[in-house]
């Protein structure tokens, strides 16, 4: 790889790793105005992104000076091993272990980022573990991990069939019409939004976070 080539690689790859800290740093956070958009992209016209929401209202963002963008890629559970460090928001099953609702496994090199059990805002009563993973079990009804933490351990089942994405390189190239995106953000008194960090979808696939 040539000098430049690496450069703009680690660049890249230095923006991923900046958007999954912002979305862990979000999931600490407890200021009111701290805010997730998720949805698709409607447009990007300079420093103004447009994003149809899930809930189907059209969210204005104001980018904010030198904002990054990450890459979101489709993993497997295959691809999550002992010793692997992942975030997995969850939800409560009533007896057993919490059901996974998506997992998102972290580079080596974010091992640690944002470590802790917190609540989530994925879906009511969900949660999400940043951990690692101290044990990977496949069984007939799927697969179940254990996550250890700050001391503390956690079970938790992962369902075939749910959302396992990792991070890769992305550039303000990927941010098209249709893509699926979570913008972590603040939103201000008088309802507008402004962000630095953009997670992207890559190749269809849409950010479970």
């Amino acid at each position: 790889m040539s000098r430049k080539s690496h450069s703009r690689f680690l660049t890249a790859l230095t923006a991923g790793s900046l958007v999954a800290l912002a979305l862990s740093q979000a999931a600490q956070a407890q200021d009111a105005q701290r805010i997730r958009v998720r949805g698709a992209i409607e447009s990007l016209s300079g420093d103004t992104l447009v994003v149809k929401t899930r809930e189907g209202s059209d969210a204005t963002v104001a980018l904010k000076a030198g904002w990054k963008v990450g890459g979101i890629k489709k993993a497997s559970v295959e691809d999550i091993k002992p010793g692997d460090f992942v975030g997995v928001a969850s939800l409560p099953k009533g007896t057993g272990p919490d059901g996974a609702i998506e997992v998102l496994i972290f580079p080596a090199s974010m091992k640690g980022t944002g470590e802790g059990n917190r609540p989530w805002d994925a879906q009511p009563n969900s949660q999400m573990t940043n951990a690692t993973v101290s044990n990977a079990v496949k069984s007939v009804d799927g697969h179940t991990i254990t996550l250890t933490y700050q001391g503390k351990e956690k079970t938790i089942s992962i369902a075939d069939g749910t959302p396992i994405v990792t991070l890769a390189p992305a550039t303000k190239d990927d941010l098209k019409p249709g893509a699926g995106v979570v913008v972590t953000g603040e939103k201000a008194a008088d309802g507008s939004i402004s962000a630095s960090q953009i997670a992207v979808g890559l190749n269809g696939v849409i950010p479970p976070m």
